[in-house]
């Protein structure tokens, strides 16, 4: 018996798995990127006799104060297609980065949470696997974090990536002004 389009995404969903090879210095953290998925995915092409496709696009909206992109990943076979998608902005203020590095950014995070979507990757880690039982650290052990530092760079790239304002917090101490900018970012 032929297995559906439906069967066949749930057994890639169930037997997936794609290495974290990429490495966060702010969080201390690895992570997977949607080459990473992409790659993890090509056996499965012909196990299951489907394709991997992602389309990009803007999304137009006369509302937006900022570019919008659309990132659809489908899987289809020659009966039927699915499809999962996700939409990110496009920081046009990022310092650092050339317009086409900025765009660059935001269409492999959405072709990466596009991925996810369909295939059903949970990047969450439990309490346990996350918690490096170290002592807080007191206010007045910690630094400030300041702007146009590595520091502060490396804290925009880790929000950007989808890392936690409060990490952050935990580590530094900074501005009314530096932290109204990352909690900007983290929204």
């Amino acid at each position: 018996m032929e297995l559906t389009l439906n069967q066949k995404l749930s057994l890639i969903q169930k037997e997936f798995k794609a290495n974290k090879s990429k490495f966060n210095s702010f969080g201390k953290y690895n992570f997977r990127s949607a080459e990473d998925i992409l790659e993890a995915l090509k056996p499965f092409n012909e196990k299951y006799q489907v394709n991997f496709t992602i389309t990009e696009s803007m999304v137009e909206s006369q509302f937006l104060q900022f570019p919008m992109l659309r990132s659809v990943a489908s899987i289809n076979d020659d009966l039927d297609t699915i499809t999962a998608s996700a939409i990110v902005g496009v920081d046009l203020e990022q310092k650092g980065m050339q317009m086409p590095q900025k765009f660059g950014s935001a269409s492999s995070y959405a072709k990466k949470y596009a991925l996810g979507n369909l295939l059903l990757i949970d990047d969450t880690q439990d309490a346990d696997a996350s918690n490096k039982h170290e002592k807080n650290v007191s206010n007045d052990e910690k630094k400030f974090l300041n702007k146009n530092t590595p520091e502060f760079n490396k804290a925009i790239e880790y929000i950007k990536n989808g890392g936690n304002f409060t990490a952050i917090e935990t580590k530094y101490k900074m501005t009314k002004e530096v932290r109204e900018e990352l909690i900007n970012l983290s929204k």
